[in-house]
C-alpha cells in the first residue's frame, strides 16, 4: 500500500509538472493568482470587448461603499451630466454618486512585458476616453487645436509592452478629495488583479490634484490614507504652484459659461453676477465658491493660488479689479480669489503634506500659449491655462526624477503630443 501510494503521489507531482510546462510560465502580474478587491469596493458592471469604444479593451464599474462619499451637486442644466458612452458605463445615471468610478484596461494589460502597471488620471470636464484614447473625440475645443489625432497615450503606451489603466470620475469637476479616495480604489483593483505591489501614476492637469492628494494622504476625515503602492508620479501639466487663470481673465472666461452669453462650457465663473446683453442676471450655480446653496466645481476651486504677486492682473480687461480682488465692477460681481482660496484651496495642504521620498516624481509642463477656443493666460510662460512655473514647482516633493517643457505644446495636447507621450515613456522605463 505504501508503494502504490508512493508511486500516486509521484505521478500526481509528475502531472502537475506536466500541465505547468504545457501551460507555460506565469506571466508576471497576471491574473493566474489574482487575488479579490477591498471589500469595500463592489463591481457592479463589467463592459468586455465588443462593447466598448476607442480602442479599450474592457471597462467595469465599482463601488466604493465607504460612507462618506455622495453625490455632488451638479449644474441644474444638464452641462456636466454624464452623456455618450459614459452614461452607458455609469447605468444610465447621468449623475452618478461620487462613490462610483470606471476602471478602463487597455489592451495588453495583463500581458504586457513591463512589470509596473500604469494608471491614468484624467483632468476637468473630460473623461478617460476622450483625454487618453481619442483626443480627437470632442473636436477641436477639447483637445486644444485645430487637427487632433483619434488615437493617445494609451495606445502609445500600450503599443510599448506598458499595462495601461484609466481612472474614470463620476463628476467630472468634483471633489479632489473624493476623487483621491477613487484614485486609490483603482489602485487597489489593479493590484489584486495582477498581484503587484506598486503602480505608475500619470496625472493630466486637474486629475494631479487627486493624484497627489492619494500618495500625500490628503484626504476626507473618513478616507483612507496612502497605502505605499506607487513607485513613480508624473505630473502633465499640473497646477502644482496653483492656478489663478478665472480670475486674471474672468470677464473673456465668463463668455463662454454665462448661458445669457451664449455659453454652455461646463466650467466655474468668478463672478455671481453678469451683464449679458444688457440684462444683469444672477447664476450663483456657476461660481466658484459655494454660493445660493450650490456648490459644482469643488475641484477647481482646490487648485487656486493667488499668481497677481508674481505676473500682476491684467489691468486692460473688463472688471479686472473686482474680478480678482471681489466686489461690484461695472458689468460683474464677485467675492474674489481669495474667498475661494479660503473656501478650500489644497495647494498649501499639499505642499505641506509632501510626496513620499519613495515616490519618484517628474513634472512636464507645456510652453505654447495657444489653446484654441479660449483667451490664452499670457501674463507669463504658460500653457495657456497653467504657468509654467507651476507646473514645474516642486515645492513638497523631495524626490524629483526630472522636469521637462515641451515647447510646442498646449496645455490639453500634453496627454498626446508626440514628444510629450515620448518623454512620459522614458521616464516609466
Amino acid at each position: 500500500m505504501r508503494h502504490r501510494r508512493n508511486r500516486a503521489g509521484r505521478w500526481r507531482l509528475l502531472l502537475a509538472l506536466l500541465l505547468a510546462a504545457v501551460a507555460g510560465p506565469p506571466v508576471t502580474g497576471g491574473t493566474a493568482s489574482a487575488a479579490e478587491p477591498p471589500s469595500y469596493l463592489l463591481q457592479e458592471a463589467d463592459y468586455g470587448t465588443g462593447t466598448v469604444t476607442n480602442g479599450w479593451e474592457r471597462v467595469e464599474r465599482y463601488l466604493d461603499t465607504t460612507a462618506g462619499f455622495l453625490t455632488e451637486d451638479y449644474p441644474p442644466d444638464g452641462r456636466g451630466d454624464q452623456e455618450g458612452q459614459r452614461l452607458t458605463y455609469f447605468g444610465g445615471v447621468s449623475r452618478p454618486s461620487s462613490g462610483r468610478f470606471l476602471l478602463h484596461s487597455a489592451p495588453g494589460w495583463n500581458t504586457g512585458a513591463r512589470t509596473t502597471p500604469i494608471l491614468l488620471v484624467h483632468g476637468a470636464n473630460d473623461t478617460a476616453d476622450r483625454a487618453w484614447a481619442n483626443p480627437g473625440e470632442a473636436g477641436g475645443y477639447g483637445c486644444g487645436a485645430v487637427s487632433c489625432p483619434s488615437t493617445g497615450l494609451m495606445q502609445y503606451l500600450s503599443a510599448r509592452g506598458h499595462r495601461v489603466f484609466a481612472v474614470g470620475f463620476a463628476h467630472k469637476q468634483g471633489d479632489n478629495l473624493m476623487q483621491a479616495q477613487i484614485v486609490g480604489d483603482a489602485i487597489a483593483v489593479i493590484k489584486a488583479r495582477l498581484s503587484v505591489d506598486k503602480v505608475d501614476l500619470v496625472g493630466w492637469s486637474k486629475g494631479v490634484m487627486s493624484a497627489r492628494a492619494y500618495v500625500s494622504s490628503v484626504k476626507p476625515s473618513w478616507g483612507r490614507g496612502y497605502a505605499g503602492d506607487v513607485r513613480k508620479l508624473i505630473t502633465l501639466g499640473g497646477p502644482n504652484g496653483g492656478y489663478d487663470y478665472p480670475y486674471a481673465h474672468g470677464w473673456a472666461h465668463d463668455f463662454s459659461i454665462w448661458p445669457e452669453c451664449g455659453g454652455k462650457v461646463n466650467a466655474p465663473s468668478p463672478h455671481s453676477h453678469m451683464t449679458c446683453y444688457g440684462l444683469y442676471t444672477a447664476h450663483p450655480e456657476f461660481s466658484m465658491t459655494p454660493s445660493g446653496g450650490y456648490d459644482d466645481y469643488p475641484g477647481q476651486r482646490q487648485m487656486l493660488a493667488r499668481w497677481d504677486g508674481v505676473y500682476g492682473v491684467d489691468g486692460a480687461t473688463q472688471d479686472w479689479y473686482t474680478t480678482y480682488y471681489g466686489g461690484q465692477g461695472l458689468y460683474t460681481a464677485g467675492s474674489g480669489i481669495q474667498a475661494a482660496i479660503d473656501a478650500g484651496s489644497l495647494i498649501k495642504p499639499l505642499h505641506n503634506a509632501g510626496v513620499p521620498a519613495a515616490v519618484t516624481t517628474y513634472l512636464l509642463a507645456g510652453g505654447s500659449p495657444d489653446v484654441l477656443g479660449i483667451f490664452n493666460e499670457n501674463r507669463g510662460p504658460s500653457d495657456g491655462v497653467v504657468f509654467i512655473s507651476s507646473a514645474l514647482d516642486t515645492t513638497g516633493i523631495p524626490t524629483v526624477g526630472g522636469t521637462a517643457t515641451i515647447v510646442g505644446a498646449n496645455h490639453l495636447e500634453l496627454g498626446w503630443n508626440p514628444s510629450a507621450a515620448a518623454q512620459i515613456a522614458a521616464w516609466l522605463s
